[in-house]
Order: structure tokens, then sequence, then C-alpha cells
């Protein structure tokens, strides 16, 4: 017995759970989570605020941790999934208050290309940031993203490259989009260890992110900005 199994969650002040809930979070503890956000709805939590000031407070904290080196890759998966656990409760919860939206992503890796760890990385720490994310999983012509977008109209199209030979077919993507004259509806962000930021630029993306942490702050920023730009417009 660890002093951890001396916890009992339920007799934690809100201010003590939600602590509670970072730490268990950064532990990728699932069940706990999923019961801390059960303990926090019978108390009459909203949904909205449990996202956002227990699980994406908590998972900011494991980005930062992750982009600092602190953390690793199979760390972040754990956290990552004790966070599904928790928004596996709160998602149709959230719907049915109409509660607001980050935004929409999707994402997926491109033609030829079967790696997904880093895709999947992203996708759950945009989850964990409050976006809603379609993943279309690997392997993705140029068809299969464009029909994504159509049928999903999300803010945010992501893709995914971890082979150099892959690397060109993101541009096959933003060229076919501004031929359809569809490129300014969607921020396009790009992702994968052979790219950089040059190569971001050359294809026309509107940003290159080198890990999971800096795609979800990228994301928030350009999304803020679209939002600005709306309310202004």
């Amino acid at each position: 017995m660890s002093e951890e199994d001396d916890i009992i969650l339920a007799d934690l002040s809100d201010e003590e759970l939600v602590e509670q809930m970072m730490d268990d979070l950064y532990d990728g503890l699932k069940e706990e989570i999923e019961e801390s956000v059960n303990i926090l709805l019978e108390r009459g939590w909203t949904p909205y605020d449990i996202l956002t000031k227990a699980l994406v407070a908590g998972m900011t904290i494991v980005g930062h941790d992750f982009r600092d080196g602190i953390l690793f890759v199979p760390e972040v998966l754990l956290a990552a999934n004790a966070m599904k656990g928790g928004m596996f409760i709160l998602k149709p919860l959230l719907v049915e208050t109409g509660a607001p939206r980050m935004g929409k992503m999707v994402i997926g890796t491109v033609k030829g290309d079967i790696h997904d760890i880093g895709k999947n990385l992203v996708a759950m720490m945009m989850e964990g940031a409050g976006f809603e994310v379609v993943d279309l999983g690997i392997n993705n012509s140029v068809e299969s993203y464009l029909d994504a977008l159509e049928k999903e109209q999300p803010d945010i199209l992501g893709m995914s490259a971890l082979l150099t030979t892959t690397m060109p077919y993101m541009k096959v993507v933003i060229d076919t989009l501004i031929a359809q004259k569809k490129r300014d509806d969607y921020i396009v962000l790009v992702g994968g260890a052979p790219l950089n930021e040059e190569f971001g630029r050359a294809i026309g993306a509107d940003a290159y992110c080198r890990d999971a942490a800096v795609a979800v702050e990228t994301a928030k920023e350009f999304v803020q900005r679209k939002h600005n730009q709306m309310a202004a417009g």
C-alpha cells in the first residue's frame, strides 16, 4: 500500500480534488480521473469547468514538461489516455450544454506514410486542450483529406509525415486546396520528424509544429486570431 491508496477522493474539497486530478493526470491514472470527474459532476460543477479547470489545466502542465524534456512520449500517452477517460464522461454532457469549444481539427498522416505515434500524440493533446479532433489515421490521399474537410468543416487541418519521401505530399494537398479556392478556409498545421519551419513555409502551411505541445499552443493562437477577425469583421 502506498500513501496514494489512502487518499479518498470524495473526502477532498473541490480545490484539493482539482489539484489531485492534476497529479493523477500527470501520473496517467485513468480510473482516478474518471472517479474525480464524476465527483465534481455530483457536486454541481459544469462539464465545461471540469474540462478547463481540471483536465485542460492538468494536460497543460504535461505539455510543458514534455516540451522541456522532463516527460517523454510513453508518459504523455498515459496522461492523454487518463484524460480520454475523463473526456468520455464529459463529451456527451458538453454537447448537451452547448459549451464553448476551442475549435475543431481534422488530422491525419499523409499518403504513403504509416507512422502515427506523433500524430496520435498531437490528437490526444489537442483533445486535452479542449479541441474536437477527427483523426483520419494513416496513409491519407488528397481525396481523403478533402472529403473530411467537406464533411467536418474544421478550423484546422493537421498533416503529419515521418518520411522524407512522403513529406512532399503535403504540398499536393495544399496546392489542391488552393486550386479549389478553399485554402483560406482552414488553418493548416504540419509536423513530423524530417520537417522544419522552412519546409512548412515553402509548401504554404500556416505553421510547422515541432512537437505536440507546440501544436497545441500554435492551434490555440491561430483559432483565437480567427475568432478575433470574425468578431471584428
